[in-house]
Order: structure tokens, then sequence, then C-alpha cells
């Protein structure tokens, strides 16, 4: 019998990837997508994305979205205490751990750890210490499609932003720069693969900078 757990959806690839890998295993059962979204800007957080393509992906992967709404300069004490009471929600129903798809970051793996233990819960990993050349090649040969939606500036210039991530875009990475963009360089969203029942159709926007630092391509419905 499979055990039922949510996964940790930001929209990318690393998500994508993920739950690909537990979809294979056959051993859990994803019920469940958990999204933050930018109360205002209704977008997932870092990723830019709108909510409307979220929820689109959602229908396409047949799983249902569970958002938690954070306001614009949330702190990390606002960010845990919605995540906790949405979460708890799931555990009263008997779920007891939730996937994600980080790869290397110890810090980001202990804390995602040491908050769920908090609430009895416990954190899977399946994308974890694997390397991140194989995966973002393994992500493209498996016939996922995916559209780079925030750049970091300071490590990767304007006009990675808004390129479809495959071989070309990792063949003109810095050799600097992660493949999967694990350490924040970039973020992405998926609208085609393997997991995905239908495409999902959208339309290329301007690319605009926040910040100082981050250069977002906006992508709407189509």
């Amino acid at each position: 019998m499979r055990e039922n757990v949510i996964l940790c959806w930001s929209g990318g690839k690393d998500s994508a990837l993920a739950l690909y890998e537990i979809k294979k295993s056959e051993k859990l059962e994803v019920v469940c997508l958990f999204t933050a979204v930018t109360e205002g800007y209704l977008r997932v957080s870092m990723h830019g994305v709108r909510e409307d393509l979220i929820n689109k992906q959602a229908d396409s992967l047949g799983i249902p979205l569970e958002k938690v709404f954070i306001s614009k300069k949330s702190s990390n004490e606002e960010y845990e205490s919605k995540m906790k009471e949405s979460l708890l929600k799931y555990k009263e129903l008997g779920i007891n751990s939730v996937v994600f798809g980080d790869i290397f970051l110890e810090d980001v793996r202990k804390y995602r750890q040491d908050n769920l233990a908090k609430i009895g819960m416990k954190a899977i990993f399946p994308l974890w210490e694997k390397d991140t050349m194989v995966l973002a090649h393994n992500f493209i040969n498996l016939g996922f499609k995916c559209i780079v939606t925030c750049v970091d500036s300071h490590y990767l210039p304007k006009v990675f932003c808004g390129k479809i991530l495959d071989k070309d875009f990792l063949r003109q990475l810095p050799q600097n720069i992660d493949p999967c963009g694990e350490n924040g360089e970039f973020h992405s969203f998926v609208f085609d693969g393997p997991v995905f029942r239908k495409k999902i159709v959208y339309s290329k926007k301007e690319v605009v900078l926040r910040d100082n630092r981050f250069y977002y391509c906006d992508i709407g419905s189509s």
C-alpha cells in the first residue's frame, strides 16, 4: 500500500522531477501540491509565476493544489506559521510526510526537517545528492519542457531570462553556475512533460527587473 504524501510544488523543474521520481518509486502517492503564493501579486514566491498558471499545472497533473498565501514582505516567522497551520490539517488526515525537490543545500534540508519535526512530520528528498548536470540532462531527455522565469543578476545576465531550458541553455551557462540553479541562480516554470496529461499553453510577455536584482519573465495564460 502506498503512503500518502504532500509535495512542495513551486511549478519549476525540481518539483516536476521530484514528482516524477515519486511516481516511479510506486511507494508513495502525492495527494496534494503545496504552493506558496504572494498576496497582492498572486504569484508563486520567487518564481514569479501567475497563480492561474499554477492552477493549470495542477489540473493537468490531476492533483489537488493547496495554496499558502504569504504577505509581500513575509518574514520567516510568518511563512513558518502559515505553513504549519496548513500542514496540520493534513496531518490530522494521517499524512505524515512532505516531499521536496532540494538537491544539495544542507542548510535548506535541515531547515525543512527541523520545522516538520516540530509538528511530527518528516521530509522526503527524492533528488538528494544526485549529480545536478545529470539531473538537468535527464529532465530534458525525459521530455520535460520549461521556461526560465526568474534570473538572479548576481549570477546570470538578463539574456537568460525567458529562455527554454534545453541542451543549448546548459551549454551556454557559465562554469560556476549550477545546471539546476540550486543556488538560486534561476527559477523555472514547467509546461510539459511525462507527469502532465496535457501541455500548459502560455504566452511570453516582458522581462522586468525587480528589487534591483532579479529579472522576471512574465508569462500569462494563452
